[in-house]
């Protein structure tokens, strides 16, 4: 694997403009933006630095090659053409994921097949041993996108979705998904310029990742290992270069976090505390109607609930209190709205700068903002831009308790990079 690697970074669908900066920011080089998706190139410590730092990729495909197509025999030759004894050994174990969207193939577990039989067939064929298939946790991931009659094939370099950043210990059912959050703090302009106020937290994802960028703090600092980790050609004094280097600058201003809930406070204070950053954000058990910001301006994002678990009460009263509450108590704030309840958002009744359209799934969810001007000043009837977006929506407060993680890497490093103060 010398030379320039071509990859593919995933997202939710309406981030990938967002992924392309912090990419092209990273040193990507030949960044085209695609369907939930950043296609670009790099070197190896650019694959490294992808999956450690980006906070809005959900994972990082190493791309291996791209071929023609018509059938099964053109799917097992493909396959079969590739040198995966430069990938990975026969005492390691390896899972084949496919999606198709091809007329040569309908159904992806077809694919999948066909493609483990090619790569099983190579080994036995040059050392007459072959690698165990292991779906659960496998050391090498291979990963199959059949679209028209083109056959993409990669090496899935990220291994668990990159969401999933290791210092969250307990959720609420509906938390939001932390690379939809660093996402809409990045689509709000979010950087740590000022004070910044989540007054629903439920549990804690938008004010963590917000002292994540404003820290400059890699989200992949938390994660127990990535899957390159196992690949044959794995340079670990690279990514230890990459794991220690000293990326923090420091943030002079304050996240505040409220909820109603005393239970989503204390699950998201455990979460900010295990992530190294409870000093960089204020909880509070506060009611948003009564909620009176400390500084005069700064960013306040909110995600309220959208109706789905509220036991069939109405959303629209607790619209109109944002509403309300933001025009009372907000003057001077740029003010975020995020939800998938489109007769609640009506009753906020103020007229929105910008707009996103995004998606929970098939769920249509919007990204609002508000520019809460001091005296009479109207805000412009520009409507926005457009976006889409996934995510998983709501607050309740079911809580579940989740494996600590430490914050620290297993594994020989050379300096283990402690949590953030």
């Amino acid at each position: 694997m010398q030379g320039k690697i071509q990859m593919l970074a995933k997202t939710f669908a309406g981030l990938e403009n967002v992924l392309k900066e912090e990419l092209v920011e990273l040193g990507a080089s030949d960044v085209t933006v695609v369907n939930r998706g950043v296609m670009f190139s790099g070197s190896k410590e650019m694959l490294y630095k992808a999956n450690f730092c980006c906070h809005t990729a959900l994972r990082i495909l190493r791309i291996i090659g791209v071929y023609k197509v018509k059938n099964a025999n053109d799917l097992y030759n493909a396959v079969r053409g590739i040198n995966w004894l430069e990938y990975f050994e026969p005492n390691q174990t390896f899972a084949v994921s496919s999606t198709v969207n091809s007329e040569a193939f309908n159904n992806s577990m077809f694919v999948s097949l066909k493609t483990k039989d090619a790569i099983v067939d190579q080994f036995r064929a040059a050392l007459n041993k072959r690698p165990s298939v292991n779906t659960e946790n496998p050391d090498i991931r291979v990963n199959v996108h059949a679209s028209a009659d083109d056959v993409t094939l990669s090496l899935d370099s990220s291994g668990e979705s990159l969401h999933k950043r290791g210092y969250r210990i307990g959720q609420n059912e509906a938390s939001m998904s932390e690379v939809l959050a660093a996402g809409l703090l990045k689509i709000a302009g979010w950087k740590g310029q000022c004070n910044l106020i989540d007054p629903m937290c439920g549990s804690g994802t938008i004010p963590i990742e917000a002292a994540l960028i404003a820290r400059n703090i890699p989200p992949g600092i938390f994660r127990k290992a990535f899957a390159f980790e196992s690949w044959k050609d794995f340079d670990e004094e690279l990514f230890d270069k990459i794991y220690n280097a000293d990326y923090e600058v420091p943030f002079e201003h304050s996240i505040f976090a409220y909820d109603i809930s005393s239970l989503n406070v204390k699950i998201a204070s455990e979460n900010a505390r295990n992530a190294g950053l409870k000093k960089n954000i204020q909880f509070k058990v506060q009611d948003f109607s009564s909620l009176v910001p400390e500084a005069e301006k700064g960013l306040l994002i909110v995600n309220p609930p959208y109706g789905q678990r509220m036991n069939d009460r109405q959303v629209e009263p607790l619209y109109t209190m944002i509403g309300d509450t933001l025009k009372k108590n907000f003057r001077g704030y740029k003010a975020w709205v995020f939800s998938g309840s489109e007769d609640g958002l009506k009753k906020i009744g103020l007229r929105f700068s910008k707009r996103y359209v995004l998606y929970n799934g098939p769920l249509e969810c919007e990204f609002r903002n508000y520019e809460m001007y001091e005296g009479s000043r109207k805000p412009s009837k520009n409507q926005g831009q457009w976006q889409n977006f996934n995510r998983k929506g709501g607050n309740n407060n079911s809580y579940h308790k989740g494996n600590h993680q430490s914050g620290q890497r297993e594994g020989p490093r050379k300096r283990i990079r402690k949590k953030p103060d």
